[in-house]
């Protein structure tokens, strides 16, 4: 690409993640147990020398809540929606956090709400240490230099009456200055390349495409301000298996060679682990369990954890027989009128009267720095058929 500039902010990004301590999965892997990227109880990454590395993102107490309906002369609100009902996560540099649960559950409004698409209820998420919910919109637009977003369907996402190369140059034409318009067309033919298609495919338009390579065209786009942060809302679900691997992988890649960091959202938990360093489990609005990528799927504890795992295929024919399928009865609740306590108890064959009376705290109740919302969280160990 117009490669100068962008493998130098790569070699920039890459100093800041050594100096956080922080590191991609394949980094973690070969490292072994090396001291210097450990986690503590809270799940926080130290550095080198143990300090807590400063997160890229941290997200604190985050509410989204839709109004149901307004009564009243003054049109006062009756009821709401509790679609994130006090979510917490920190995003270090070059990492990737998983968010992964059943439909409405909650993770797309995180997303939404992190872009400031949609104004949050209450909570605060500050990223590099400024709060992105008391930023003006002049300089929350700033700051999109700084964090994009993948959508979920590619073609919704992309207008059909621009060219690609039109799509993939819009974010310069919204924020002018960054690339020269004499150098536009080969930044834009670089970009293309990069996410493996054609540098003339940028006179082609979107509905020329298959499902693939319009997410292709929706990566480029998200990579032309080298942003540090890219939330991908669901980026695969969408397309056929074979396809989804390729797109994983180009993200894996291209966060190794940029340094970037994500939050990816997905309903199937095998893509989940195939990218993410560290997994979070939502449900109704709440984040239940969150440990590394390891410790979710191989020692999940909390219930709900456990039971979202034991009805996922096992495409590893040895141990598939040891394993136990946990069955719900009844139905999902309701985000208007969610269960007192924990949110999971009506469904939780381990629940107990403090449940409906206590809300479990998102704590590490093993000392493995590995939390899980449950009073009656027990550590299960998976056979090895688990999750390929």
């Amino acid at each position: 690409m117009s490669s100068d500039s962008i493998r130098g902010r790569a070699d920039n990004r890459r100093t800041e993640n050594e100096r956080g301590g922080s590191v991609n999965r394949s980094v973690r892997e070969s490292a072994g147990n090396d001291s210097s990227n450990e986690r503590d109880e809270t799940g926080t990454h130290s550095g080198p020398l143990g300090e807590a590395a400063e997160p890229l993102l941290r997200v604190k107490d985050l509410v989204k809540y839709y109004p149901t309906e307004r009564k009243g002369f003054l049109g006062a609100q009756r009821g709401a929606i509790k679609a994130v009902d006090g979510v917490s996560f920190d995003l270090h540099r070059g990492e990737t956090l998983g968010l992964v649960g059943e439909t409405g559950c909650g993770k797309s409004t995180i997303a939404r709400t992190l872009m400031r698409l949609e104004e949050p209820t209450s909570g605060a998420a500050y990223f590099k240490g400024r709060d992105l919910f008391t930023l003006s919109k002049a300089s929350v637009q700033a700051l999109r230099r700084e964090i994009q977003m993948v959508f979920q369907d590619p073609f919704a996402s992309l207008n059909p009456r621009m060219e690609v190369g039109q799509i993939v140059a819009e974010p310069w034409v919204v924020h002018p200055g960054i690339v020269p318009k004499e150098e536009q067309r080969g930044r834009v033919s670089a970009l293309l390349e990069r996410v493996g298609l054609l540098a003339t495919d940028a006179n082609r338009y979107p509905h020329e495409f298959s499902g693939g390579q319009r997410q292709r065209i929706g990566i480029a786009r998200a990579l032309a301000l080298q942003p540090d942060l890219i939330i991908c809302d669901e980026p695969v679900s969408a397309l056929d298996v074979s396809v989804q691997a390729q797109v994983i992988n180009l993200l894996a890649e291209l966060q190794a060679e940029l340094g970037l960091s994500y939050i990816f959202i997905a309903h199937d938990l095998a893509v989940v682990r195939q990218i993410s360093n560290r997994v979070a489990v939502m449900h109704l609005g709440r984040i239940v369990e969150v440990g590394g990528e390891d410790e979710i799927y191989a020692r999940p504890t909390h219930p709900y954890t456990q039971a979202l795992l034991s009805a996922a295929p096992a495409p590893n024919p040895v141990g598939r027989k040891e394993r136990k399928r946990i069955v719900l009865e009844g139905e999902l609740p309701s985000p208007v009128n969610p269960p007192s306590g924990c949110t999971f108890r009506t469904r939780c064959w381990k629940a107990e009267s403090i449940c409906s009376q206590d809300r479990p705290q998102l704590i590490d109740r093993f000392d493995h720095g590995h939390p899980s919302a449950c009073h009656f969280a027990e550590l299960q160990i998976l056979p090895a058929a688990g999750m390929a």
